[in-house]
């Protein structure tokens, strides 16, 4: 079983969690060293850590319904999509782009890249990495190796081995590309109309339970359980157990990686791409773990057809409570990114304003890629460079602002040296789709999106 799985490692995430959540977790910590050992205690101990309220002088309102989070949202006018059919190259530049910005990342989701080492911040080694390779300004896939490894101590992952510079053909299986590969299959064969608990099952159908990870381990486990409610009736009250019981990864990044299909269906109407992701966030996240999905969603759909970045980000903040952490958080990154001076100090900055936060949390990713999104233009380069280079979770935050930029260009303008080395050929380790084009990918978003606009 993986470590964060352990009954003490959720309790010391959870703790962590409540008090981010703005409730006081005085003595927690002490009475957790107390009862190792002891899982009657331990688990005591959880639920009594699960009954706390935030207090009265937390700031933020952070509803978890989707009717909630509507009335919390920024009063803005309504969307309006561009008139006539989004083109294919579009569709085409959301796909090749997630897979360029998520291959350049994956080498380096490691811990030191992602969280620093011995005070050296992640986003620093990153940079050394490429810099001492003689690969900065960063322009092509991360090399396997750097005189930086011998100096720091570090290296690439093997797992991302085949993504590396010298040995990328394709765009290797990873949990952000087959997320990607489920919404388009559960879009293409539900539409807009499933339920969390239809995502619920179509990741039993889907996914083996080594492949998932943190939140999305959590609610997959709840998932094979307590279906007593279900046979009551009570999906709602099963689906609020699934996303919370044992979970203290409920506003990590998961929900926010898992998005991009649906927002390829619901191109040029982020309101929809947002709802369609606050179903498929709801089944494993909370509060800001289900903005983040919200967010992203909204500003993929949005750059369909909206080409002014700013606007971009302004649609996916649309979408979220006015009066969240993550709102607040992404505000801050877009004024960094507006001031900057360069992609380094944007990267300095930007870290030192949201390390507080675990490195595969929901907040601080999420601000790096809007950072990234408004500081890089019209360059893809620079954009997933920047997302990648900001370490934290590395591919995810490559992958999302990829997608981004690849809907906002069009595969026309990202650069050849991205595009050719993947061979429109991706594995995703899903039935059907193992290996597929992806361009065929990009068709059959396109179609999923016109049987919606069609609706």
């Amino acid at each position: 079983m993986a470590g964060w799985t352990t009954l003490e490692k959720l309790l010391k995430g959870e703790i962590i969690q409540r008090e981010e959540e703005g409730c006081d977790v005085t003595g927690f910590a002490q009475r957790l060293e107390e009862a190792a050992g002891d899982n009657g205690r331990l688990n005591r101990l959880y639920d009594e850590l699960m009954e706390l309220k935030p207090g009265e002088e937390f700031p933020f309102e952070e509803p978890d319904s989707l009717e909630e989070i509507r009335a919390c949202q920024p009063k803005a006018g309504p969307w309006k999509p561009a008139a006539g059919e989004i083109d294919y190259d579009f569709f085409y530049g959301a796909w090749l782009g997630r897979c360029c910005g998520c291959a350049l990342g994956k080498p380096l989701e490691t811990g030191v890249f992602m969280s620093g080492k011995d005070g050296i911040p992640g986003w620093k080694l990153a940079y050394e990495w490429f810099r001492q390779a003689g690969q900065y300004p960063v322009k092509t896939y991360t090399p396997i190796a750097s005189p930086a490894g011998s100096v720091y101590g570090i290296e690439t992952v093997d797992y991302g081995r085949k993504s590396t510079l010298e040995n990328i053909e394709y765009m290797e299986t990873d949990d952000d590309i087959r997320y990607t590969v489920l919404g388009l299959k559960l879009m293409e064969e539900k539409g807009t109309d499933f339920t969390t608990l239809d995502v619920g099952h179509f990741w039993l159908a889907n996914l083996p339970y080594e492949m998932v990870c943190t939140a999305e381990k959590q609610a997959y486990l709840n998932l094979c359980q307590e279906y007593d409610l279900l046979k009551e009736g009570k999906e709602e009250e099963f689906i609020q157990w699934v996303r919370s019981y044992r979970n203290p990864y409920r506003e990590w990044i998961g929900a926010q990686i898992r998005v991009d299909g649906y927002a390829y269906g619901a191109a040029g109407n982020p309101g929809l791409a947002a709802e369609l992701a606050f179903k498929d966030a709801s089944l494993s996240h909370v509060k800001n773990g289900i903005y983040g999905a919200m967010f992203c969603s909204a500003m993929i759909a949005a750059a369909f057809t909206e080409k002014d970045n700013r606007k971009i980000i302004e649609a996916g903040l649309s979408q979220i409570p006015v009066n969240s952490r993550l709102a607040a958080d992404i505000k801050t990154a877009v004024r960094i990114a507006e001031t900057a001076k360069s992609q380094l100090d944007l990267l300095e900055r930007i870290w030192n304003e949201f390390a507080h936060y675990n490195a595969v949390h929901t907040n601080n990713n999420a601000a790096l890629c809007a950072a990234a999104i408004l500081f890089a233009g019209d360059d893809f380069e620079t954009a997933i460079t920047t997302a990648v280079l900001g370490g934290w979770d590395t591919d995810c935050n490559g992958a999302t602002v990829g997608s981004v930029m690849g809907a906002k260009l069009g595969a026309g303008k990202i650069p050849e040296r991205w595009k050719a080395p993947l061979h429109d050929t991706l594995y995703s380790a899903v039935p059907g789709f193992h290996p597929i084009a992806i361009s065929e990918c990009a068709k059959r978003s396109q179609d999923v999106y016109r049987k919606v606009t069609q609706k």
